[in-house]
């Protein structure tokens, strides 16, 4: 694998064979990249992501995200890796809303951080997704 010059990995990320990180990506924490995937420079990717076996990152992938694909699209919520997380029912739940108003919902990108923003005041998992959406100035997979 290649982690690029001033690349950030977060705690618990893991790395498979033949990745490529080009300069200037950040892993948070506990974030699987598979084995011949490759992010484009200064990429983010968000805490418990998960991106699939030779997925082509070329925009920011939110937390608790499944990206596939060249390029990178959503495939889900890594349920799998929040499970194995500790993460309980509820919190998996409210993560899945999050998801859908997001990727299923029809809603411009606007709005779903409108209605994120209000479901995050109860769910702090939520609010850290809503954060990385308020708080990077990149495009998202989507």
């Amino acid at each position: 694998s290649h982690v690029g010059h001033d690349c950030q990995v977060g705690d618990g990320a893991i790395i498979a064979n033949s990745v490529a990180l080009a300069g200037h990506v950040t892993l948070e924490e506990h974030v699987h990249f598979g084995g011949l995937s490759a992010s484009h420079q200064f990429c983010k990717i968000g805490a418990h992501a998960f991106l699939q076996f030779a997925a082509g990152v070329n925009r920011d992938v939110p937390p608790f995200v499944v990206a596939s694909g060249i390029p990178a699209r959503p495939a889900g919520l890594n349920t799998e890796g929040l499970r194995r997380h500790g993460f309980d029912a509820d919190r998996v739940g409210a993560l899945k809303k999050a998801y859908k108003l997001l990727y299923r919902s029809g809603l411009r990108l606007e709005q779903a951080r409108a209605e994120l923003a209000a479901l995050a005041v109860d769910h702090p998992d939520v609010a850290r997704f809503s954060h990385f959406l308020e708080s990077n100035p990149r495009s998202i997979i989507r």
